[in-house]
C-alpha cells in the first residue's frame, strides 16, 4: 500500500511492530481483481533424471503467500507470531493473535478478489523445477537435482520441506547435499536472513546432536545433510540481462520520439530506517542491481530508485514510489516506467500496489507503465541454473558477506545460524 492508505488500516502497535521487515506491508496490503494477475499460467513441467553423484536438493527460500483463501488465517497467524519479523516483545503472544484474527476476514476477501490466492508458490515451484532440468544437463556430476520450496509463513513451510527431504532419502544416515537458494536477489536480515534462521532451527530439531556438532565445524560424514547457501546475487549477469530486456520491451511501447525521455523508476520494497541504521546490506545491494541494469542499457534513459510499501508513522527509506510518481507527474513528466527490481515473480506488491494503486492514481495510466515481472522468463531461469552450477562447483558453504553480522545486530539466533552455515564447509568436504 501507499503510506497514506496503509496508515488508515494499521494500529500504532502494528505500525511499530512492522518495522522489522521490508516484506511485511505488501503481504498485508489490499488486492483487487485485475486482468494481469494470473494471465500467464505456468506451463506443466517434467523432471529429467540424469544421475551421477547426486542427488542434490535445490531448496528455494521465500516468505511465500497464501495459495488459497483458506490459508490466509494460518498465514497471518504465523506472520504475527514471529518475533524476528514483528517484535512485539512481551505482548507478542497477546497482540499477535489479536491482530491476525482481526485482519483475517478482510485479507481473505482480498485474496478472493484476485482469484483466490497468491501466485508466488506456483511461480517458485515452476522456476525451481525448470532450473533443475537445466542443471541435470549442465552439471551431471551433481545430478539428479531435486526441487524443493520452503516458505516462512505459507505452505510449504520450512519444517514441511525438511521432513520431505528426510522422507526422500536425504539425511538419516544417508547424507546427501542440499543448497538453500534465496529468491531475494538482494540480501536483507528480515527476508533471506529470516528464512535461513528458520532453516537452521529445523535442521537442529530434525537432525539431532550430529547437526549440533557440525555447527562447530566437526562434520565427519555422519550421515546428516550437508548444506550450502546461495545467499545473494544482486548483479548476476543473467538477472541483469533479464531485467534489461523486459525494460527494453516496455520502452518500445512508447513513441520513438519520446522513448529515450521516459524516466525509469526502479521500485523495491522499503525498509525501516531503524533496520537501515543497524547496518542491513539491502539498500546498497538493491542500488547495485539498479546500476548494473543501467550499465547494460548504456544509461539510455534518466532513472531513479524509489521504495514502496511503507507502513505506519515510523521513518522508512525513501522516496516512496507513489510519491515519486506523483512528484514527476506534477513536474510535467508523464512517461514513467515502473520496474519491480527486488521481486522475481508477481505478487501483491506488483499486482495490486503498482498496478491497482500507483498507476491508476497517477491519472495517466496510458503513459505510466509497469515492466513485466520475471515469472517464467526462460532467460531468468537459465540464470538461476548458471548460478547454481557455479555454486555447486565452488565447494563454498556460504559467502564471506553472509558470515558477517550487521554492526548493530543483537540477535543471538542470527549469530548461531551464521556460525552453523559457515561450519558446513567441513561437511561439504566429506559429503
Amino acid at each position: 500500500m501507499t503510506a497514506r492508505r496503509a496508515a488508515t488500516h494499521f494500529t500504532r502497535s502494528l505500525s511499530q511492530a512492522s518495522a522489522a521487515s521490508p516484506a511485511l506491508p505488501g503481504y498485508l496490503g489490499a488486492a483487487q481483481s485485475q486482468s494481469r494477475r494470473l494471465a500467464t499460467v505456468p506451463p506443466p513441467v517434467t523432471q529429467n533424471a540424469a544421475g551421477a553423484k547426486g542427488p542434490t536438493a535445490m531448496v528455494f527460500l521465500n516468505m511465500g503467500g497464501p495459495s488459497t483463501t483458506d490459508e490466509v488465517g494460518d498465514f497471518l497467524s504465523r506472520l504475527f507470531a514471529d518475533g524476528d519479523l514483528i517484535p512485539l516483545g512481551r505482548l507478542q503472544s497477546y497482540l499477535g493473535p489479536l491482530i491476525s484474527k482481526r485482519r483475517t476476514p478482510k485479507i481473505k476477501q482480498q485474496y478472493a478478489d484476485i482469484g483466490g490466492g497468491s501466485p508466488i508458490r506456483k511461480w517458485s515451484e515452476y522456476q525451481n523445477e525448470e532450473m533443475c532440468k537445466i542443471l541435470d544437463e549442465i552439471s551431471p556430476e551433481t545430478a539428479p537435482h531435486k526441487p524443493y520450496v520452503a516458505f516462512r509463513y505459507a505452505d510449504p513451510l520450512t519444517d514441511e520441506m525438511y521432513t520431505r527431504l528426510l522422507d526422500d532419502g536425504f539425511g538419516r544416515g544417508k547424507g546427501g547435499r542440499a543448497v538453500a537458494f534465496t529468491q531475494y536477489p538482494q540480501y536483507s536480515c528480515s527476508t533471506t536472513g529470516s528464512s535461513l534462521n528458520e532453516l537452521w532451527k529445523w535442521r537442529q530439531r530434525l537432525e539431532g546432536k550430529s547437526a549440533a556438532d557440525r555447527t562447530n565445524g566437526d562434520g565427519d560424514g555422519d550421515g546428516t545433510i550437508a548444506w550450502s547457501v546461495i545467499d545473494r546475487w544482486p548483479v548476476h549477469s543473467g538477472l541483469v540481462e533479464a531485467f534489461a530486456r523486459n525494460i527494453e520491451k516496455t520502452l518500445a511501447e512508447y513513441p520513438e520520439e519520446r522513448r529515450n525521455e521516459a524516466v525509469l523508476l526502479f521500485s523495491a520494497h522499503s525498509l525501516p530506517m531503524s533496520v537501515v541504521n543497524r547496518g542491513d546490506p539491502y539498500p546498497a545491494e538493491v542500488a547495485a542491481t539498479v546500476y548494473a541494469v543501467m550499465q547494460r542499457l548504456n544509461f539510455s534513459n534518466p532513472y531513479r530508485l524509489c521504495w514502496q510499501s511503507q507502513v505506519g508513522p515510523s521513518a522508512w527509506l525513501g522516496p516512496q514510489t507513489s510519491d515519486t510518481v506523483e512528484g514527476y507527474i506534477h513536474k510535467g513528466q508523464k512517461d514513467l516506467v515502473l520496474i519491480p527490481i527486488a521481486f522475481t515473480s508477481d505478487h501483491i506488491e506488483t499486482l495490486f500496489e503498482l498496478d491497482q494503486e500507483v498507476i491508476p492514481d497517477s491519472g495517466h495510466p496510458e503513459t505510466v507503465k509497469r515492466v513485466e515481472s520475471l515469472n517464467g522468463n526462460p532467460l531468468f531461469i537459465r540464470a538461476l541454473a548458471d548460478m547454481a552450477k557455479a555454486h555447486l562447483g565452488s565447494g563454498i558453504s556460504c559467502s564471506p558477506q553472509m558470515e558477517l553480522r550487521c554492526p548493530g545486530c543483537k540477535s543471538e539466533r542470527c549469530a548461531e545460524s551464521k556460525k552453523f552455515f559457515k561450519g558446513q564447509q567441513s561437511a561439504l568436504a566429506s559429503a
